[in-house]
C-alpha cells in the first residue's frame, strides 16, 4: 500500500537511503556497459565484486553471514532499481541461492558460503530445469549416487542464470533412484571452481535480456562432499524448493510491476514529444486513453504488489498469494509494455528504443519461476 505521499508503506528512512545507494550504483557501473555486456552474453566479471563492496548482494542475510542485515525490503528496491533502469544480471538469483543456503544450511555451511556469496567472490545459480522438465520437479533425472563420502552426480540443466560466471550451484538432484514422489529429490551445492566432471555448456541465444547470463551446466561423475547437502538429511529437495518459491516469486512480481511503471513512464514523454498531423500524440483521445489503462494497471499492481511485500515481511505471505502475484503481475506487464511499444510506432520495435528492449525481456517473465499456466493450477487447487 501507498502512504499520503504516494510512497510504499513499506519504505523506511533507512532504505530509501539505500536506494540512492542503488540507483547511484546502477546509473555509475551497470547502466554504461550494457551494450557491451549484450555483444559478450554476460556481464562483467569485476562487477559482481563492485556490487558486494557497494552492499547490493545480499542486503537481506544477516551480517553474521557476511550479508546487508536489513529485510526483503532491501532486497525489494535493489529488484526494482535494475527493473526500472531495463537492467538484467542475476543479482536477484545471488539472493535466492543465498536463502536456500540461510534457511536449510548449517551454521558452517552458512560461514562457508554466505560471506562470499556476499562479496561477489562466489556467484550463485539456481539449478533445477532440464532439457525434460521444467516446471514439473518431479521429472527430474539428474542423479546423485552415494559413494562413501561423495556424491556422483550425472545429468544436465539447462536455460540456469548466472551459469557460466557460477561457482557456487544449488543443484536440485535425484538422490534416490528407485524413490517415486517428492522425496526423491535433494538439494545440494556444487563448487565448481576447478571440479573435474563438471562442464560449462554454449551461452543460450535469447529473444531478449542479451546482458543476462544463461547457459546449460552437465555433470559426468562429479565428485562433491555428502557435506554439501543440504537439510539434514536426503529426500527434503521438493520441500524445501516449494517453501522458497514464494521468495523468488515475489520478486518476479516485483521486478514485473517496477518495469510495468517504468514503461508508463517513459511512453507518457514520449508522446509528448513526438507529433502526428500537427499535434502531440498526447493531444489524441486514443493516447490517452491507452496510457490511462496502462497506468491504471500499473497503479493496481503496485498496490497489491506492496500488499504482499508488508505480508512477507510480517511472515505471512502464503504460496498461493505469491502465485497470483507472479501470474497476474507479469502478465499485465507484458500487456502494458506491448501496449507502450503500439504508442511508440515503428521506433517501439526497433532494439536501440528502450521500450523495444523491455517489450523483448518482458515475454519470459511468464514462463521461468513456474510458468503462469501452473501458477493459476495452484490457485484453482485452493479453490
Amino acid at each position: 500500500m501507498e502512504s499520503a505521499r504516494g510512497e510504499s508503506a513499506w519504505m523506511t528512512e533507512d532504505t530509501r537511503i539505500f536506494q540512492e545507494t542503488v540507483r547511484h550504483f546502477t546509473n555509475r557501473e551497470l547502466a554504461p556497459h550494457q551494450a557491451r555486456w549484450a555483444e559478450q552474453g554476460r556481464p562483467d566479471r569485476g562487477v559482481w565484486l563492485k556490487a558486494g563492496e557497494t552492499g547490493l548482494l545480499l542486503p537481506d542475510v544477516p551480517e553474521e553471514y557476511g550479508g546487508g542485515g536489513g529485510s526483503f525490503a532491501h532486497e525489494a528496491i535493489v529488484i526494482e532499481q535494475l527493473a526500472r533502469a531495463g537492467i538484467h544480471i542475476g543479482f536477484s538469483v545471488q539472493s535466492i541461492v543465498a536463502h536456500y543456503i540461510l534457511a536449510y544450511g548449517n551454521d558452517a555451511q552458512k560461514r562457508r558460503w554466505l560471506p562470499r556469496m556476499a562479496s561477489g567472490d562466489l556467484i550463485g545459480a539456481i539449478a533445477m530445469t532440464e532439457p525434460d522438465a521444467g516446471s514439473d520437479l518431479q521429472a527430474i533425472k539428474t542423479l546423485a549416487r552415494r559413494e562413501d563420502d561423495h556424491y556422483v552426480i550425472r545429468g544436465s540443466k539447462t536455460f540456469i542464470t548466472n551459469g557460466s560466471q557460477a561457482n557456487l550451484i544449488c543443484l536440485a538432484v535425484r538422490t534416490d533412484p528407485q524413490a517415486a514422489g517428492p522425496r526423491a529429490l535433494s538439494l545440494i551445492v556444487v563448487e565448481t571452481d576447478d571440479l573435474p566432471g563438471y562442464q560449462i555448456g554454449r551461452p543460450l541465444r535469447k529473444i531478449g535480456r542479451h546482458t543476462q547470463d544463461v547457459c546449460e551446466l552437465f555433470f559426468d561423475g562429479t565428485r562433491v562432499p555428502v557435506t554439501n547437502l543440504l537439510g539434514a538429511g536426503e529426500g527434503r529437495g521438493l520441500f524445501q524448493l516449494m517453501d522458497q518459491l514464494c521468495y523468488e516469486r515475489l520478486s518476479i512480481g516485483l521486478s514485473a510491476v517496477a518495469a510495468a511503471e517504468a514503461a508508463v513512464e517513459i511512453t507518457t514523454r514520449y508522446v509528448k514529444d513526438r507529433k502526428a498531423f500537427g499535434k502531440p500524440l498526447l493531444d489524441l483521445q486514443n493516447t490517452r486513453f491507452k496510457l490511462a489503462e496502462c497506468r491504471t494497471e500499473a497503479h493496481i499492481g503496485r498496490i497489491f504488489m506492496d500488499n504482499c511485500i508488508q505480508q512477507f515481511l510480517a511472515g505471512k505471505l502464503d504460496p498461493v498469494t505469491a502465485a497470483m502475484a507472479k501470474y497476474w503481475l507479469t502478465d499485465r506487464q507484458f500487456h502494458i509494455i506491448d501496449e507502450c511499444v503500439q504508442l511508440h510506432g515503428g521506433y517501439g520495435y526497433m532494439q536501440d528504443c528502450p521500450i523495444g528492449r523491455m517489450w523483448a525481456d518482458s515475454r519470459v517473465q511468464r514462463i521461468y519461476g513456474g510458468s503462469n499456466e501452473i501458477m493459476k493450477e495452484l490457485i484453482g487447487r485452493s479453490l
